[in-house]
């Protein structure tokens, strides 16, 4: 090993007493070198940049500070980009933001002209033709609800049933309404071009309804030469019904936005949603992300509500790998505060985890399948001979994402030669990963893994730690795990 990057502030390399990972979005209030490095310290492990809002050089320059923030926090972080996707949406309204008032009419156009508080102009011209009348409309996130009372050709006359403030592009639904708007749009290619140039670790698909929706994006990443994870977002009803074949195709994993969900479906059924949506992805080893107004009253509050501490708490309990702030660090009052509540909620409730019994029945098992096997089999080692911690050399992240997916009560010290790897793999529940160099021999992997695990405070003199890994000219994955006493 060199003594270069790879050993510097090796305790860095995770938050060990935090196995939950957490998201935070950046917006207005956190476009900062400064403000991110603090949502970094206070234990943020990914930013995301939602791609719905902001100019490509805005996000160009978040890249490069997150970059920044992230080399002076001395932790790497991943960078997750969130595609727009074919979401419904209001057109330009005049000065950015409109008041619609309760009891009164407005018209939902599909002209080119600037929305006013009588008229609001679409962006997808069928609209007309898919609503009936007496349909409910929502908007701004479903704060808004209007009720179609006519329909014409290239407009729809509503009521105002509950108002409130409108802004340009923000989002329209129609629950019930399968939209035939395609599954990636020209806006959505141009930004996964963009992720590649940049150098995102990771990519969020919205409105994903069927595995089928994934394979646009896929087929651009490829073509542009990179091998960028795709999250897929489960927010249309049609997703929650087929959220077992999306899962098998989203290697990358899958992130139970409640927003859009709640409004697709009658609000009192996402619980259950959400907590199936988790048990499927720990059952295929994917990650998952829940998000959605996680403390949304801390965008005003400096201290969160005790429902929302309890809706934080039950995703853990669910078997989330993160969980995500939208509003709380993109436009909120206090964005590195929310940051470190979710920290806390996390560290006090991830004691009562079930880990004895997430070993053996959370992942699916596959009798056929060595990874999978080995994975488990390294996991339920540190039952059986009280190992401290695994490390988990990888060049892909998959044995860590395998290893993860058992839930380890151990730390997990992934590391690899891959920065990407190193970024990608902060999404997942009890990881911790660092950059390493290649090595030259099997034992010059496994000498240095023990020396590693000591030298980040995971495991001390004496200690035995598991070592499991992919020895690449087998060409079966994860296929070795050995037991290693820390020099």
């Amino acid at each position: 090993m060199s003594d270069d990057p790879q050993r510097s502030d090796l305790a860095a390399a995770s938050h060990w007493g935090r196995r939950t990972k957490i998201v935070a979005t950046i917006g207005p209030v956190t476009r900062s070198v400064e403000t991110m490095t603090e949502l970094i310290r206070a234990g943020a492990d990914i930013l995301r940049l939602n791609f719905s809002h902001g100019t490509r050089d805005e996000h160009a320059e978040n890249i490069a500070m997150a970059r920044e923030a992230s080399e002076i926090a001395g932790r790497e972080v991943g960078v997750l980009g969130d595609l727009p996707g074919p979401k419904l949406r209001i057109d330009e309204v005049e000065g950015g933001v409109v008041e619609l008032e309760t009891g009164t009419h407005v018209t939902l156009t599909t002209g080119e002209e600037v929305g006013e508080s009588d008229h609001l102009p679409v962006t997808w011209e069928g609209l007309p033709a898919a609503v009936h009348e007496g349909e409910e409309i929502y908007l701004a996130d479903g704060r808004i609800r209007l009720r179609a009372v006519q329909t014409q050709s290239d407009q729809i006359v509503c009521e105002v049933e509950v108002g409130g403030p409108v802004a340009s592009h923000q989002g329209l639904n129609v629950p019930g309404t399968d939209v035939p708007l395609p599954a990636a749009s020209r806006t959505d290619l141009d930004w996964v071009d963009f992720a590649v140039e940049q150098g995102v670790d990771l990519l969020a698909v919205s409105f994903v309804r069927r595995a089928e929706d994934l394979q646009p994006v896929e087929r651009r990443v490829r073509v542009a030469g990179a091998d960028i994870p795709l999250i897929a977002k489960i927010e249309k009803q049609q997703a929650a019904q087929n959220a077992e074949a999306i899962i098998r195709a989203a290697f990358g994993g899958i992130m139970v936005a409640r927003g859009d969900l709640g409004i697709e479906l009658p609000i009192e059924r996402v619980p259950m949603v959400q907590r199936h949506l988790l048990e499927l992805a720990g059952r295929h080893s994917r990650p998952s992300i829940t998000a959605t107004q996680m403390l949304a009253s801390m965008v005003s509050s400096p201290r969160p509500t005790r429902a929302e501490v309890s809706d934080v708490s039950a995703a853990i309990f669910q078997g989330t790998d993160a969980v995500m702030l939208s509003e709380e660090t993109a436009v909120g009052d206090h964005p590195v505060e929310a940051v470190r509540v979710m920290d806390r909620i996390a560290r006090v409730s991830e004691p009562g985890l079930p880990y004895g019994d997430w070993v053996f029945n959370r992942a699916a098992g596959d009798t056929t399948d060595v990874a999978s096997s080995v994975a488990r089999a390294a996991v339920g080692s540190t039952y059986t001979l009280g190992l401290s911690a695994l490390v988990v050399p990888t060049r892909s992240g998959r044995t860590a994402r395998l290893v993860s997916s058992h839930r380890p009560r151990v730390p997990v010290l992934a590391v690899s030669p891959r920065i990407e790897t190193v970024r990608r793999l902060q999404l997942l529940f009890g990881v911790g990963c660092m950059l390493a160099e290649d090595w030259t021999s099997l034992r010059a992997l496994l000498s240095d893994c023990a020396l590693l695990a000591k030298d980040a405070g995971i495991a001390d003199s004496g200690d035995l730690i598991g070592i499991t890994a992919g020895l690449p000219q087998q060409e079966l994955g994860t296929n070795m795990f050995e037991v290693h006493r820390v020099p």
